[in-house]
């Protein structure tokens, strides 16, 4: 299988991550985490059901692929985000040592993978990590956007 072909069908993976996050009001960001060309670890945003502030897709994806390979080095991986890390979630992906991130929506609030900063190749950190944008791009963004939409109509109502 070819890498885009490849990158489509795990961000497919990933936006079903985030519309599982999306069933539970949550901010609807997915993640998969894969090696070897296998899915070994997934999560969404559970920041409002566990009042969590570090609930994020990446971070629950990451911990998960690390205790199911008994290490905190994930070499070897790759890890599909639905919309770019933040500072906190990129430099957890930095300590874990994870090769490559392919993300679709860039996130110019807080992104740190190229909008606001670009963490993961700073070559001051001990680690630098391949980075692929827009995969599925508009899936991810349009599933960011209806969501916030829909929050404002509450809000506004």
């Amino acid at each position: 299988m070819k890498t885009h072909e490849q990158d489509e069908k795990f961000m497919e993976l990933a936006l079903e991550q985030a519309r599982q996050a999306l069933r539970l009001d949550e901010v609807p960001v997915g993640a998969v985490i894969v090696r070897n060309g296998q899915v070994i670890a997934s999560g969404y945003n559970l920041r409002e059901a566990n009042q969590d502030p570090s609930a994020h897709a990446e971070m629950i994806a990451i911990r998960a692929a690390a205790h199911r390979l008994g290490s905190w080095r994930l070499e070897e991986t790759r890890l599909y985000v639905t919309l770019e890390p933040c500072a906190m979630c990129a430099g957890a992906v930095i300590q874990a040592r994870i090769p490559e991130l392919i993300f679709g929506a860039h996130d110019p609030k807080a992104g740190a993978v190229g909008s606001l900063y670009n963490l993961l190749q700073d070559e001051r950190f001990n680690h630098q990590v391949k980075v692929r944008s827009g995969v599925l791009k508009q899936d991810c963004s349009q599933l960011l956007r209806d969501f916030f939409q829909e929050l404002r109509i509450q809000k506004d109502s």
